[in-house]
């Protein structure tokens, strides 16, 4: 709010002095990451700096460094505060901040790394960071025919590794909350469709997110099952899913589940991996012919996102 009051007192001065008020635009995360590359020195250059087609690149995972150097002790002030920049930019304004927090709970933002594939500002480019809980990345839309640049992965182990059922101050636990008032919403029929009694797909780096190409085998509740008021708390979950990341990768990422038909889309939720005796479901996916939004809430928040066209 301050800085939009003081927007509006700049603009009205601007008006009494008759003169137009500039507001100085903040730069993208795309126009950092280059600001970024152009810092680096050789030896920077040397670990950070892959070819664009490295199979590097679209690896994902819940903990992990893509290389060895951390933010702490490999990059000047200067450059962590721009990564630390390009991080808050990819996010929401509403939720920048609640964000970056949640990296620096669970293992520290300073022990995040850093990659570039490409050549930023000449040419396709990707910056990807990795750390505990958190694969982000920035392509400036280099990655053809997939949201955010490629899969990603984000998670949050609030005061603890094992969560009670609540999942108290968990960053993303409102995401499951929406999913779970979806599912309250089903009828007897639609959820034994819905809720499976067999194991969710688990965690195997890329394999997680895999998609299959058709909604042939897909498991659980398919959308076109639902009702027009069932249909619209399936596209408030999509809305809470997206609400962490910035408008335009949001966007980017709800035009190709729209493309692929959200009819096609699955729900499912896991009976045997639930925290408590609540009917509130800790596991859960939804699943496209191009699409694996997979959150395990067991036995704290891990959430795979695989979004293509």
């Amino acid at each position: 709010m301050a800085s939009a009051a003081t927007g509006l007192t700049l603009a009205g001065s601007g008006a009494l002095l008759g003169k137009k008020a500039k507001t100085k635009k903040k730069p993208t995360s795309e126009t950092l990451v280059q600001t970024l590359h152009k810092s680096f020195s050789e030896e920077q250059r040397k670990q950070l700096c892959f070819p664009f087609d490295h199979p590097l690149r679209s690896k994902v995972n819940n903990n992990w460094q893509i290389v060895k150097p951390e933010l702490r002790n490999f990059f000047t002030k200067d450059q962590q505060a721009m990564v630390k920049e390009i991080f808050l930019g990819l996010h929401s304004e509403e939720y920048a901040e609640l964000v970056h927090e949640q990296v620096e709970e669970d293992g520290g933002f300073d022990r995040s790394s850093i990659a570039l594939f490409g050549e930023p500002g000449s040419g396709k480019f990707e910056f990807v960071l990795t750390g505990r809980h958190v694969t982000r990345r920035c392509d400036g839309d280099s990655v053809e025919g997939t949201a955010f640049g490629g899969p990603i992965f984000y998670g949050h182990a609030a005061g603890g590794f094992t969560e009670k059922a609540d999942h108290a101050g968990n960053v993303y636990w409102f995401q499951a909350e929406r999913a779970n008032e979806l599912y309250q919403a089903l009828d007897g029929k639609q959820r034994k469709h819905a809720l499976l009694e067999k194991r969710s797909r688990g965690e195997r780096g890329n394999k997680t997110i895999e998609t299959k190409g058709s909604d042939k085998d897909l498991e659980g509740l398919p959308a076109s099952d639902l009702s027009g008021d069932q249909r619209e708390l399936l596209t408030k979950v999509l809305a809470d899913l997206l609400a962490p990341f910035r408008k335009k990768d949001a966007h980017e990422a709800l035009k190709l589940i729209k493309a692929n038909d959200i009819n096609k889309l699955h729900l499912s939720y896991y009976k045997n991996e639930n925290v408590g005796d609540d009917d509130v479901w800790d596991v859960w996916q939804i699943e496209g012919p191009k699409m694996v939004w997979y959150f395990r809430g067991k036995p704290h928040v891990h959430v795979w996102a695989n979004v293509e066209a």
